[in-house]
């Protein structure tokens, strides 16, 4: 029973991590990235639809992105959804392509997004203590029940730790690449 939360610890903990860098591929740094777009969603006839689901989406160089639709007649709708959004891009339409230039960011900009980034960090930080404090509940739990012993509780604790510390460095070391990204000119 130990090892089953330890092993769903580690896992719940690791999805914190993953979730962490999803969230940080949206973060803009400066480089075309396709993943800026993937929170767009454009009205489809009457349903809101993810951007990819209507368009191609394309890295034509270090600071453009083009958007091809599939059909003509979302050249528009897709024009007013990335207008709408909160990236602040101005697309630019030649017949069926829009090209998304993205403008360089300014140092000012660039510390926003820092600290938007340490944000995101903080938060996953919190998300794997609190899984700490569950598995830790649980071994408290087994104890009363007198299902393990003060011992076993003591070690299942120190692995419990040892595993949040491996998983905080990590959101540590995450960070710190996506800070260094970010204010590299």
């Amino acid at each position: 029973m130990i090892k089953e939360i330890l092993d769903d610890a580690d896992e719940r903990m690791g999805k914190s991590v993953d979730s962490l860098k999803s969230e940080l591929t949206s973060v803009r740094t400066g480089r075309a990235n396709t993943a800026l777009l993937d929170g767009i969603s454009v009205d489809y006839y009457g349903n809101p639809t993810a951007l990819s689901q209507v368009a191609n989406v394309a890295v034509s160089d270090a600071r453009t992105l083009t958007i091809t639709p599939w059909e003509k007649d979302m050249v528009a709708p897709i024009e007013k959804a990335i207008m709408k959004s909160s990236l602040g891009l101005n697309p630019v339409s030649a017949g069926m392509v829009i090209r998304l230039p993205l403008p360089p960011l300014t140092e000012e900009r660039r510390k926003e997004m820092v600290k938007l980034v340490h944000s995101y960090g903080e938060n996953c930080k919190i998300a794997i203590r609190n899984i700490r404090r569950d598995a830790n509940q649980h071994f408290k739990l087994m104890l009363n029940e007198k299902d393990i012993t003060e011992d076993e509780l003591h070690n299942s604790e120190d692995s419990v730790q040892e595993t949040t510390d491996k998983f905080v460095a990590q959101v540590d070391v995450v960070v710190k690449n996506k800070e260094v990204e970010l204010l590299e000119i």
